[in-house]
């Protein structure tokens, strides 16, 4: 589905791993393109990696479908992040008749995936402005 900013997206919700613990993942991907965005995560042994692939091949997948001009190479993650999602509170039965709270977190993932500009001749006259500025 098209995001009103541009780009395409996926969501993935209520999946069980601490925000905490897969942000750092998601930082590794964040402005990439999508192949190499794909290889890092696929050559990481963290479970963020393994839920953060999903849904950026998720969104890769939307973006391919709604428009069909587009190729892989030509896409990069533009936005990443993960939300705290509800905790599940469990009972934890301890030593001499104690019980503790154990609390299993949730977290939402969302990847906006976007088109990169691929003229050479814009980044060109970039450049060149900017130097023309100094």
């Amino acid at each position: 589905m098209k995001d009103n900013k541009t780009g395409y997206r996926a969501v993935s919700k209520y999946l069980i791993g601490s925000p905490y613990k897969i942000r750092p993942v998601a930082d590794l991907i964040r402005r990439r393109p999508y192949p190499e965005a794909v290889s890092i995560l696929e050559n990481m042994p963290h479970k963020g990696a393994r839920l953060i692939g999903k849904t950026v091949k998720s969104a890769a997948s939307n973006a391919l479908s709604d428009n069909k001009k587009l190729d892989e190479d030509m896409l990069y993650v533009r936005e990443i992040y993960i939300d705290d999602g509800p905790r599940l509170k469990r009972i934890w039965f301890r030593g001499r008749g104690r019980a503790d709270m154990q609390v299993k977190r949730l977290c939402h993932i969302t990847v906006i995936i976007d088109e990169t500009v691929s003229s050479s001749s814009s980044s060109h006259v970039k450049s060149s402005s900017k130097k023309a500025a100094k």
